[in-house]
């Protein structure tokens, strides 16, 4: 389907295009092989099944992770084994581990990828940086990627409401001929509001920008300096925070989401619209350079070099927590936490 996206028009696929019983139709004679069950593999995996679809799991025996998927209830030697019989029983292999748990397995991987099967990615970043991850497929199995435009909570969550995230796809390798109708049948089935195609160049490169950037990192940045200047100019944590993060969470944003910026500043003050018009101008100046070293610093390879590196260290999730706590412990957050359970529905 042709879309108009502010004057560029995209084909896009959606449930009419590509309905469910083509998917299933596209899929019946494949095992898909859910290789991870962290966040993104948990939703992936349910959705799917959920649909109908036939899913195992690969997942290392003995962690959370496999008490996880016990939990869920995948059972142990019907549809849940560990990774190499996962890999084994598989034909369609989707690589869920983190980047750099993928990283790791590889070696334990790449035997199990034997002409005719399917890899599949939910990510670019292994095979675009393969000079750091080694992720190297054979030549004789389809590559794809369907990337969810969300974290896996998110796509279990709007799934189990009926809805749904949008997705990304790819195709790095066609082997068999069908690794685009591969793809997107696997797009509908966990659940893609609609998809859209991409590389997994501009994937890896657009949401590793997108994380450190609007999404995650300056979301993060201006929240906590609009929070101290307004501390620091003697505004109380419960207005500093209600300005600041709250607001824009319970009121702002979802008008954002419903029908656009525009129609968010339709529905605010005259003052509310003047002050955001004009000083729109000063953040975008202020932070397109940033933007551009981000971006440069992601295509180059230093983002991921970063990622890599920290996360091979033996002590990574002690310093992570301790990251996430000092963040947690944070005036800011601990006055949206009283917030939260002051919010009317919590009272």
């Amino acid at each position: 389907m042709k879309m108009d996206f502010g004057g560029t028009i995209e084909d896009v696929v959606t449930k009419q295009e590509f309905p469910m019983e083509k998917a299933l139709e596209t899929l019946k004679d494949e095992t898909l092989a859910i290789i991870g069950y962290g966040v993104q593999g948990q939703a992936q995996a349910l959705n799917l099944r959920d649909n109908g679809f036939n899913v195992i799991i690969g997942q290392r025996k003995g962690g959370k992770s496999w008490d996880k998927a016990v939990a869920d209830g995948w059972a142990s030697g019907e549809t849940l084994f560990s990774i190499e019989e996962g890999c084994k029983r598989g034909t369609i292999l989707f690589y869920l581990l983190s980047d750099a748990g993928q990283k790791v397995a590889w070696p334990t991987i790449k035997p199990y990828l034997v002409g005719g099967k399917t890899l599949c990615f939910a990510h670019g970043f292994s095979l675009v940086y393969k000079d750091q991850t080694n992720v190297d497929p054979p030549q004789d199995i389809d590559v794809i990627l369907v990337a969810p435009k969300g974290p896996g909570v998110s796509l279990r969550k709007l799934f189990a409401e009926g809805k749904g995230v949008n997705s990304s796809y790819a195709i790095h390798q066609d082997s068999s001929g069908s690794a685009r109708e591969k793809a997107l049948a696997i797009g509908m089935g966990i659940g893609s509001g609609f998809l859209f195609e991409t590389t997994f160049e501009k994937e890896v490169y657009s949401d590793l920008t997108g994380e450190r950037g609007v999404l995650v990192g300056a979301v993060c940045g201006i929240m906590e300096a609009q929070y101290s200047e307004l501390r620091k100019r003697g505004h109380s944590p419960s207005e500093a925070f209600n300005e600041t993060v709250e607001e824009a969470t319970r009121s702002l944003i979802p008008l954002i989401n419903e029908q656009g910026m525009d129609w968010m500043l339709a529905n605010c003050s005259t003052t509310a619209q003047r002050g955001a018009l004009d000083w729109r101008h000063e953040f975008r100046a202020a932070t397109a350079p940033v933007f551009e070293k981000l971006y440069d610093s992601v295509k180059d390879g230093t983002e991921t070099r970063i990622v890599l590196e920290a996360n091979s260290t033996p002590d990574y999730r002690e310093k992570l927590e301790a990251e996430l706590k000092e963040m947690h412990d944070s005036e800011m957050w601990r006055a949206g936490e009283t917030t939260r359970k002051l919010r009317p529905e919590n009272s």
